[in-house]
């Protein structure tokens, strides 16, 4: 997939702290129930940590249980994108930014409706913009 903003390693390097280099850009993952917005209970809009791009609304995020934070839809589907992923000898669905690829997290069809889905996102991938 081709996306808007490409940046080298490098660049990345210098914008990202350690920890959201290694998941948006390495495909990592954080701990789960040790992370920034698992359980925030804050309103506003989720971006995407990297360029920007709004992801999720706090007004779709779920207490999941599962130690992440949970949505069960994009606030804007045009920047949420689903590959196939295969790694760890599973097949699941992984979901990464439209406008610059970042690794957000997976998706889930064990969701509460009315989407019945749930994105398991990385709190390391996030940024939220709080209402004022």
């Amino acid at each position: 997939m081709k996306y808007k903003i490409y940046k080298s390693d490098e660049e990345w390097k210098k914008i990202l702290t350690p920890a959201q280099y290694q998941i948006t850009r390495r495909k990592g993952t954080e701990p789960p129930f040790a992370n920034a917005y698992h359980n925030c209970k804050d309103e506003g809009v989720y971006q995407c940590v990297c360029c920007g791009a709004e992801l999720f609304s706090s007004e779709t995020k779920f207490a999941s249980g599962t130690g992440w934070p949970s949505f069960y839809r994009p606030m804007n589907p045009e920047n949420v994108a689903e590959e196939e992923d295969r790694g760890f000898f599973m097949r699941r669905t992984e979901v990464v930014c439209s406008q610059c690829g970042a690794h957000l997290g997976h998706v889930f069809p064990d969701g509460p409706q009315p989407t019945g889905l749930r994105y398991c996102i990385n709190s390391e991938s996030l940024k939220l913009d709080k209402k004022k």
